[in-house]
């Protein structure tokens, strides 16, 4: 069993063979962590392992004990779990162990998405869960924890739900979804950051005492920060050492931090910002919040990206799309914007059809009168001017060609200057008596009014079944101001952010049941809105608007701690960038964009000969390797951030290059792309050390010889090579000596190795 009690010890071990997690009920009958690390043998008493085993409880003894889900006010002064209000305007709180149960699979989380198991006998994956079940005998208030631990992966997914038995309403004031007390701070702490077409920024640097961590307050988990922390041991490498990683599955508001006390406890918290949130608990109620995952690894930090990449690619995104190859696609933006007429889209999709790819898609401008981003958002009408057919009609001329189509939307918006706003314009997020925010010339629809995601449904349905509609790119283009519902009472205005984030889910979950055959994929001006929440609904997210092919090394690389990419829209862009104004080669910008969905953000029909030759040829080599690319275990094996030696293991290329590798899942397959981003005089040959692959096993290495390639490289690498060679020396680059010929700046090349 992955979970057991020792009653006798008072012991929760939960163990899935390569990670242990254990806690206990502690004197007072509070939670206390035990451990959190590498597999120990089930049934021993683990209780030396609390460094701290008190007799009894004082006030000092609980500011320096390791709780598991740590209340406000009762002495113990770091932040707390959980914080309440009751009625008469007290706070303290002391919930105790009432009872708990082990169960196999794991239940669902009413209104959110969460990690999941497909029944809960699963053979392949099986998962058990543990309810701790407390209460707080004042006041009537039970906590109940949960914790799912899952067979393959070295993951625990917990959540908690609070539940009003008493007679008295309850204010839940803070809610985490996980609180976890280290027993040291010697960790790296790594945050996701960044600003729009900026994301995933990597930080990393060494905790300190006090307060660290990353927040949103702006609506949506947002491009400045993304829901997930990273701690790595000081030595740990990408494929060597301790790390643990925390995902938060939630689109909303967030914070993620760790607070180190005077004793070098390091206190790790993430779940719903308490700076922006409280709801109200009648009698009866409950609360759920959303569920945080957290990942061990004990082979550095590509070990811990695969626990993730695993468990979100099967236990989190679902549907038909769940397990399905993702389709090429080209999308109309970037080559045409607002400026286009249904004869210009049919000769595009064409031009793409003619190249190799799946799937067309119309982007922002075919509803309302939409002829710029000032009017029409919620009109969602088809703009007769330039869709005389409408969408079904020209869907119906796109797909006879060969090709599917899909639709670009932006529900939860509205723009001043449309009927919809004109007939509801309560609808519209505001504060009643002030000015409302204009940004990108519209405002938000309350989505935490049930009569809003109701009209979204009636209007967008039609369009979905009427028009032969693949695939759906569902956009959210600004942040929420002026947070306020009208339809909320005063004293319950602290819920209107998860309220919207509830109405969110539900339209994304009537509408992916009411068409499952449709691909979603989310989008938030890139980024700003890349998360688990939503890949509970949308397997794959548009990952940044900046398509600039060397800005996608850095952006991808730091997705990739956490993402899959599988959920990874790459596109690959004209030139100069529209965002950057730089000019890469076509073969470096389609290699880049290989390692995600790959798709084309530009117009086909303004290609030279010698483009669409090199785009047939990418679009068939990712088609012939798809798998591997979408579903295989992905390797960072050389940074393309200056000074990462975490990443890189290589000083000599100073950020000059990037080298990322994919291994198909049965092991026969295996692709590595190398990237040189800077050309540099008299480069020294380097050796890069592969991973992934068997170390008995042989290899027949060879280049792609239609994406371009080094001679020296091909000569010094390609042939008959063992897997221990490739993984303790590796490839040998650069071999050109100082009179070579130099590889110029933007070069690329893929090696492709298939197990004899």
């Amino acid at each position: 069993m992955p979970i057991s009690f020792d009653a006798a010890a008072k012991q929760f071990h939960l163990c899935n063979g390569n990670f242990s997690y254990i806690i206990k009920i502690l004197e007072n009958l509070s939670i206390g962590q035990v451990y959190a690390g590498a597999a120990l043998r089930p049934g021993k008493d683990y209780s030396l392992l609390d460094p701290l085993p008190f007799s009894g409880f004082s006030n000092n003894d609980r500011a320096i004990t390791r709780f598991e889900y740590p209340a406000y006010g009762n002495g113990d002064f770091r932040r707390p779990a959980f914080a309440v209000r009751f009625v008469d305007g007290s706070t303290v709180i002391e919930p105790c162990y009432e009872s708990h149960r082990i169960y196999a699979g794991k239940p669902e989380i009413p209104g959110l998405p969460a990690t999941y198991t497909e029944k809960d006998d699963e053979a392949d994956n099986p998962a058990e869960t543990l309810e701790l079940e407390l209460r707080d005998a004042a006041s009537g208030l039970r906590v109940i924890l949960f914790y799912t631990i899952f067979a393959q992966y070295n993951c625990l997914a917990r959540h908690a739900r609070f539940s009003n038995r008493g007679n008295k309403k309850i204010t839940l004031e803070n809610a985490m979804s996980l609180s976890l007390d280290l027993p040291d701070s010697r960790w790296n702490l790594i945050t996701l950051t960044g600003s729009w077409a900026r994301e995933f920024d990597i930080g990393d640097a060494p905790l300190r005492t006090g307060f660290q961590g990353i927040q949103s307050s702006r609506g949506v988990s947002s491009a400045q920060t993304n829901p997930a922390l990273i701690l790595r041991r000081p030595a740990a490498t990408e494929n060597e050492g301790e790390a643990l990683g925390l995902s938060l599955i939630y689109s909303g508001s967030f914070i993620a931090d760790v607070e180190v006390d005077q004793l070098d406890i390091a206190r790790l918290r993430t779940g719903i910002n308490p700076d922006s949130f409280s709801w109200e608990l009648a009698d009866g109620a409950s609360f759920d919040t959303p569920e945080a995952v957290l990942a061990w690894s004990d082979s550095g930090l590509n070990g811990l990206s695969r626990q993730f990449h695993g468990l979100y690619r099967k236990h989190l995104a679902q549907g038909a799309w769940r397990d399905a190859e993702r389709p090429v696609l080209l999308n109309n933006w970037e080559g045409t914007y607002f400026n286009f007429t249904e004869k210009k889209i049919v000769e595009m999709a064409a031009a793409a059809h003619d190249l190799g790819a799946e799937l067309f898609v119309l982007d922002d401008g075919w509803f309302g009168k939409r002829d710029d981003d000032h009017s029409s958002l919620g009109d969602w009408f088809p703009y007769g001017k330039k869709l005389p057919d409408g969408v079904a009609g020209l869907a119906k001329k796109v797909t006879a060609l060969g090709i599917k189509f899909g639709l670009w939307i932006e529900p939860e918006m509205v723009n001043p200057d449309s009927d919809l706003f004109r007939a509801h314009p309560d609808w519209a997020i505001h504060v009643p008596g002030r000015p409302r925010t204009e940004q990108r010339n519209q405002y938000v629809l309350d989505m935490g009014r049930p009569e809003i995601v109701d009209y979204l449904f009636d209007v967008l349905s039609p369009i979905f079944k009427d028009a032969p509609i693949s695939y759906i790119k569902w956009d959210m283009n600004r942040f929420i101001t002026e947070p306020y519902s009208v339809t909320l009472p005063p004293e319950r205005q602290g819920e209107f952010f998860h309220r919207y984030v509830l109405g969110v889910y539900d339209l994304y979950a009537r509408l992916t049941k009411a068409f499952p055959e449709i691909l979603f994929e989310s989008c938030s001006s890139g980024g700003a809105r890349f998360d688990p929440g939503l890949m509970g609904f949308a397997p794959q997210a548009w990952l940044s608007d900046d398509t600039d092919a060397v800005e996608r090394l850095h952006i991808q690389e730091g997705a990739s701690l956490i993402y899959p990419l599988s959920s990874m829209g790459a596109h690959v862009s004209a030139i100069p960038n529209h965002q950057t104004g730089r000019l890469t080669p076509l073969p470096f910008r389609g290699m880049v964009s290989f390692f995600g969905c790959l798709g084309y953000e530009l117009d086909p029909t303004k290609f030279s000969a010698e483009e669409q030759d090199t785009v047939k040829k990418q679009i068939s080599f990712y088609k012939a390797h798809r798998p591997t690319f979408q579903y295989g275990n992905f390797y960072r094996l050389l940074s393309p951030l200056p000074g990462r030696s975490v990443t890189a293991g290589h000083s000599i290329t100073n950020g000059r290059y990037a080298a990322w590798m994919a291994v198909s899942q049965d092991g026969k397959e295996a692709i590595v792309g190398v990237y040189k981003i800077l050309s540099n005089p008299n480069q020294r040959p380097f050796r890069l050390k592969l991973e992934g692959l068997e170390r008995d096993a042989d290899y027949q290495v060879g280049v792609w010889e239609d994406g371009g390639f080094s001679e020296a490289d091909k000569k010094f690498n390609c042939g008959d090579r063992g897997g221990d060679a490739l993984m303790q020396a590796g490839l040998l680059l650069e071999c050109n000596g100082p009179h070579g010929s130099a590889k110029r700046d933007f070069f690329s090349e893929l090696f492709l190795l298939r197990k004899k």
